[in-house]
C-alpha cells in the first residue's frame, strides 16, 4: 500500500488559483503517483468558499489574518479550507502534502508579506500551519525531489 499525497489542484492543471490560471507542475513523478492513485487534490481556499477568479490575498504577518487586497478579512474562508485539507489528511492517513508554495494558504517555507508589493517573508500559509500542526509534512514544487526521496523510504518499509 502506497502513501497517499495531498496536492494542490492547481498543480493538476486545475483553474483554482485566485487568477484563474493554470499552473500544472510538470513532472514525471506526478504521472506515476496519478496512476498509482495516491494523489487527493484540493484547494483550499475554493474548499473555503472564496470563488474563482478572486482577488489576491495576503497573510497579515503581525495578526495572522487573510486580508485581499481591498482590505476584505477572508481569514474564516482560509481556516475552513485548511480545517478541510486536514480532514482529508486524517480520512486518508496523509502524512505527506505537496502544495503551493508563497500562497497564503499553502506556503510551506514563504509567503508574501501582507503588503501587496510582490515581497516575500520565511513563513506558512494557513493550510500548511495546520498540517505542520498536525504532523503532516508539507513540501512544494522545490521539494519535490525531497518529498520523492522520503515517499521510496517510507515505500520501502511499508512493503517489508
Amino acid at each position: 500500500m502506497f502513501d497517499k499525497i495531498l496536492i494542490s489542484r492547481c498543480f493538476l492543471g486545475e483553474n483554482v488559483r485566485y487568477d484563474s490560471k493554470a499552473i500544472p507542475l510538470k513532472h514525471p513523478l506526478l504521472a506515476l503517483w496519478q496512476q498509482q492513485k495516491r494523489l487527493v487534490a484540493i484547494c483550499p481556499e475554493v474548499s473555503g468558499g472564496l470563488p474563482v477568479p478572486r482577488e489576491p490575498a495576503e497573510q497579515q504577518p503581525h495578526s495572522g489574518k487573510v486580508i485581499t487586497l481591498s482590505n476584505i478579512d477572508v481569514s474564516a474562508q482560509f481556516n475552513d479550507g485548511a480545517n478541510q485539507a486536514l480532514a482529508l489528511c486524517k480520512k486518508h492517513n496523509i502524512r505527506f502534502a505537496l502544495l503551493k508554495e508563497s500562497s497564503p494558504s499553502c506556503g510551506s517555507s514563504y509567503i508574501y508579506d501582507g503588503s501587496f508589493s510582490n515581497k516575500k517573508i520565511v513563513g506558512q500559509g494557513i493550510t500548511s500551519q495546520l498540517l505542520h500542526q498536525h504532523g503532516i509534512t508539507v513540501f512544494s514544487e522545490h521539494s519535490l525531489d525531497k518529498l520523492a526521496t522520503l515517499l521510496d523510504c517510507a515505500d520501502l518499509t511499508n512493503h517489508q
